[in-house]
């Protein structure tokens, strides 16, 4: 079973609860890597629908937008609006689903941390990372249970237009080049592509890779000219 028949098949499952959809992939985990991209895709969703609900700056138009720079099919749209809908509609708040997520990737920081990289992506898709917004991801990786130098390099990437170049390498400001090279190659390593799809991240997330990539980048370089 492909990963989006069981993302479609679990949010059809669900009563008027959004949160059960987690609790009823579980038992489908044992199915291996397709059951652990739905949990992600899901978890994607979900929390953005909160976060949408606890500061009304992410509509579901915007976080579709989003979805569609992604190798996302046609029929997976309506269970996405499904479960988006029933994520804002249930009255269980954003730390329970963030603890179910944690839940589901117990052993697994750095799926943690792709989720909430990609959820400040969704907030930050109009150019400005408002300070609710902030305030709800901070909140998220505090209960991922996140490292906090992770947690700084994810928020400086989006930091739009302010982005500091250090703190996207998750170094001091006083670093020496040598330091930072070193950094750099330990970064384009762990983004690579082909890192996400070792952790089973869904193929059409994958391509957050490049971005991120090109955010080490070009951090990397602003930072080499600072020193020449």
């Amino acid at each position: 079973m492909a990963a989006w028949d069981f993302f479609s098949d679990a949010v059809q499952a669900v009563g008027s609860a959004g949160s059960d959809v987690f609790d009823k992939l579980r038992g489908a985990f044992g199915n291996g890597p397709q059951a652990r991209q739905a949990a992600f895709s899901m978890a994607v969703v979900a929390l953005a629908a909160k976060m949408a609900k606890a500061d009304g700056v992410v509509t579901m138009a915007e976080t579709t937008s989003f979805w569609t720079r992604f190798d996302v099919p046609d029929d997976a749209i309506s269970p996405i609006r499904r479960l988006f809908d029933l994520a804002q509609k249930d009255v269980a708040g954003f730390e329970a689903y963030a603890q179910k997520i944690a839940k589901l990737f117990p052993e697994d920081e750095a799926v943690r941390e792709d989720i909430l990289d990609i959820l400040y992506a969704i907030a930050a898709a109009d150019g400005v990372l408002h300070e609710a917004e902030d305030a709800f991801l901070s909140r998220v990786a505090d209960i991922f249970q996140l490292d906090g130098v992770r947690v700084n390099r994810v928020r400086a990437r989006h930091l739009l237009p302010n982005i500091d170049p250090f703190a996207v390498l998750g170094l001091p400001s006083d670093a020496n080049l040598e330091t930072v090279r070193k950094r750099w190659r330990e970064l384009v390593k762990e983004h690579h592509p082909d890192s996400l799809i070792a952790r089973d991240v869904p193929p059409a997330f994958v391509k957050i890779a490049t971005e991120r990539l090109a955010a080490v980048n070009e951090a990397y370089e602003a930072i080499v000219r600072m020193y020449s």
